[in-house]
Parts: C-alpha cells; sequence; structure tokens
C-alpha cells in the first residue's frame, strides 16, 4: 500500500490495460485485506482514497481469466464498507418511471 497517484495509474494503465482518466473507480487492497485504497478521476484530476477497517477484511472480488472485477455502484459502496458485497442484489436493467 506505498504506491500513491502515479504508481496506481500506471499499474491501471500496464496491468489492467485500462485507462485511469476513464472516470472508473479503481480498487486496490493490502496484502492483509485490511486496508484499501480508490483511485478516480473525477474530471478534474485524479482522487485517491484510502481506508483502514479497524476489524474484518475487506471482502473481494475474485478476477477471472485476468478480467477485473466489475461491480455495481451498490456493491461498490458495501465493499467499501467493510460489508459482504455479494449480499447486495443487483438487476441487470433498471426500470425507468413513466409519467402516466
Amino acid at each position: 500500500m506505498r504506491k500513491g497517484f502515479d504508481g496506481l495509474s500506471a499499474q491501471v494503465r500496464n496491468i489492467l490495460q485500462l485507462d485511469p482518466f476513464s472516470g472508473a473507480v479503481f480498487l486496490f487492497r493490502g496484502k492483509r485485506g485490511d486496508r484499501l485504497k480508490a483511485l478516480v478521476w473525477d474530471g478534474s484530476g485524479l482522487c485517491l482514497y484510502a481506508k483502514r477497517l479497524e476489524r474484518g477484511k475487506f471482502v473481494w472480488p475474485r478476477a477471472r481469466d485476468g478480467v477485473a472485477a466489475r461491480l455495481s455502484g451498490a456493491q461498490l459502496a458495501m465493499l467499501i464498507e467493510g460489508l459482504d458485497w455479494r449480499q447486495a442484489i443487483v438487476h441487470e436493467k433498471v426500470a425507468t418511471p413513466t409519467i402516466a
């Protein structure tokens, strides 16, 4: 968990082969599982957020076929709070309300 803006954005580019300036949230977890860093481009600059759990570990998604996991907004919020994000109900398509 020693890397900062440049080191983490380089990992996103070189290892994940993704654009760190896309606006997506990129999460990094420490070896012990109790520390988390989030890297995100907000339109004017890179933001780096860090969190350490006092008890427990972050439930981490497994990468499949070398592809990083994609989480919904609800799953991301649960992961950051230290909750088991796999319990979230994810709807493939959100119904748009219509005015009658």
